[in-house]
């Protein structure tokens, strides 16, 4: 899950539009209160942050950007921030001090930082990742089904169907989507600027812990050092 975090920094930077001119709008029905237009940033897609109104792309990824692929854009941000936000709350929650983890007995042993951790998923459940790529697989394959154009006929790779919000894969068991049109803006601007903050937060710990080996509150003095790299069952 680390990896595809850090991935998601590269694939989210991509929605961060400027507005662009050229472009040939398709037909599609108003969604989520949403209507494209050309002329705004990003196509008028929630998500713009304070203060860049008329968009931030300062390396110009959106010129002359169609809609079909700004969606694409957006549905790749989206998802991978959520990713990104899961990771963070895991990897602080795992380490020292918190030390909850749901495979492991914490307060036995010190697994070390996050990064390590799949070393002992590994070691300790060997066909744990079997089924992590099943249920990866089976929500993934959800998500196409609902979002993806079927590959037949005028069809491009990863193309959404005309129908589909970006990033709205009909998951909400909570019932905490708002069913007004400025709500849901909101909160979808919201889930994004968070997400982004993720990509960038996980990225960043990551890069900590490649770096010098060490938990996050241990790097930062906020915790003991209880980890020793001897009992882990891979070592390099």
């Amino acid at each position: 899950m680390y990896k595809l975090a850090l991935f998601s920094l590269l694939s989210g930077a991509s929605a961060f539009t400027a507005p662009s001119t050229g472009r040939t709008a398709t037909s599609l029905n108003s969604l989520n209160g949403w209507q494209p237009d050309e002329s705004a940033f990003a196509w008028g897609l929630p998500g713009t942050p304070a203060p860049f109104a008329d968009g931030f792309d300062p390396l110009g990824f959106a010129a002359n950007t169609d809609l079909a692929t700004m969606k694409k854009w957006r549905e790749a941000e989206a998802q991978h921030g959520r990713v990104a936000m899961l990771a963070a709350v895991g990897m602080l929650v795992t380490e020292e001090p918190i030390e909850y983890h749901p495979l492991f007995e914490a307060y036995n042993k010190d697994i070390g930082p996050a990064i390590r951790h799949l070393d002992e998923v590994r070691a300790v459940s060997p066909f744990f990742f079997e089924v992590l790529a099943i249920v990866i697989g089976t929500l993934e394959l959800n998500r196409a089904v609902k979002g993806f154009k079927s590959p037949e006929g005028e069809f491009g790779f990863q193309d959404l169907n005309d129908e589909y919000y970006p990033g709205d894969v009909g998951f909400d068991p909570l019932g905490l989507k708002p069913k007004d049109a400025d709500e849901f803006a909101t909160m979808a601007t919201k889930e994004l600027q968070n997400g982004r903050l993720a990509m960038l937060g996980a990225a960043g710990m990551i890069a900590q812990e490649l770096t010098n080996g060490e938990e996050i509150f241990v790097n930062l003095g906020l915790a003991t050092d209880r980890f020793d790299p001897s009992t882990l069952p891979v070592q390099f």
